[in-house]
């Protein structure tokens, strides 16, 4: 009951890659490169454990992006053909590669590190993949030419790598989506029947992972934006609690976010932020547990998993791990109360 996870990423190691940085350059190469990757997920893993996290993940260090770590694994796309171009509703710039056949993967993708931490850990392992909507809005196409054509060719391809994850273990497969915050007509439409194809035929539990992003300066200005009600997922959820994808993974910490919103997953596992990661202070304790004391009142206790907001590459080591320590000391007080 109330088993502590995180949404994603975790900051890598200084020696791996450049510190405080989102998309941030490797600081090795070659072999060396590939071998720092295994060991500094090996780490995570431990650093994970010792905070006394409960399913812990690969904290995506063998990835220098969530999205185009995946990519680098497919056939189709030029990574020396770059563009600069809009991505979430051109709410930052990004350089991105280009599409430019058709979409196929190579082999194994995340194989490596998925067995790796696998084998360095007897607790639950969940495993992260970008969602086919967010890949179609991190990329350029001059192949496709239409995005659902496009996202139900990247979703084959997550298909595959979730099974063979599956294989090796794997205890929860989640895939994010936070361009379903963006394109709510989209989603509706297309983005939650590619995100099921991508989902196909996995036995183990399947997670959706929506958020308002990382804790840079674009996210935080768009956010002044939204009012003093964050009212996206009351789009979005609906179409969700319809689905067959097991649970979702929402921020709620220091958000705008209405928690009433989340009875609109009735039967679906929520998991829920309780860590703010757009910020550099360390949440006390007792901070972690009101907030998911908080979202007790909306979601039964054996159906929620206190998790942070979102990814922590951008943050310092040692405040990561705070808040890590933080949500795993915040989520055993509430158990003791209800005990």
């Amino acid at each position: 009951m109330l088993e502590t996870t995180i949404a994603g990423s975790l900051p890598k190691p200084a020696w791996l890659a450049k510190p405080l940085t989102l998309w941030a350059p490797w600081q090795l190469e070659g072999d060396v490169l590939t071998q720092g990757k295994l060991d500094a997920t090996v780490l995570a893993i431990k650093e994970q454990e010792d905070a006394g996290i409960d399913i812990v993940s690969d904290g995506e260090q063998a990835r220098q992006h969530f999205v185009h770590g995946f990519l680098r694994g497919l056939d189709g796309i030029d990574f020396e053909r770059k563009v600069v171009m809009g991505i979430r509703k051109d709410r930052y710039k990004a350089e991105v590669p280009t599409v430019t056949g058709p979409i196929r993967r190579r082999g194994p993708v995340h194989r490596a590190e998925a067995a790796l931490a696998r084998a360095h850990t007897t607790h639950k392992f969940k495993f992260t993949l970008p969602g086919p909507m967010t890949i179609v809005d991190t990329i350029a196409d001059v192949h496709y030419g239409d995005k659902i054509k496009l996202a139900m060719a990247f979703a084959e391809a997550l298909n595959v790598e979730a099974l063979e994850l599956e294989a090796l273990g794997i205890d929860v497969v989640q895939f994010d989506e936070p361009a379903f915050n963006v394109y709510m007509d989209e989603v509706r439409d297309w983005g939650v029947v590619a995100l099921e194809r991508a989902a196909q035929g996995l036995r183990c539990k399947t997670v959706v992972h929506i958020c308002y992003g990382y804790g840079i300066k674009a996210n935080a200005d768009w956010k002044q934006t939204l009012g003093a009600e964050w009212r996206q997922y009351e789009l979005t959820f609906p179409v969700l609690a319809r689905s067959r994808i097991g649970g979702v993974s929402l921020e709620c910490a220091n958000s705008r976010v209405p928690l009433d919103l989340i009875a609109l997953l009735a039967g679906k596992d929520v998991l829920a932020g309780a860590i703010d990661v757009a910020s550099d202070q360390v949440e006390t304790p007792d901070r972690v547990a009101a907030n998911i004391r908080a979202a007790l009142k909306h979601v039964p206790a054996d159906r929620l998993y206190p998790c942070t907001n979102c990814g922590m590459a951008p943050l310092a080591r040692d405040v990561a791990m705070g808040k890590l320590k933080a949500l795993a000391a915040g989520a055993a007080i509430v158990r003791r109360e209800l005990s």
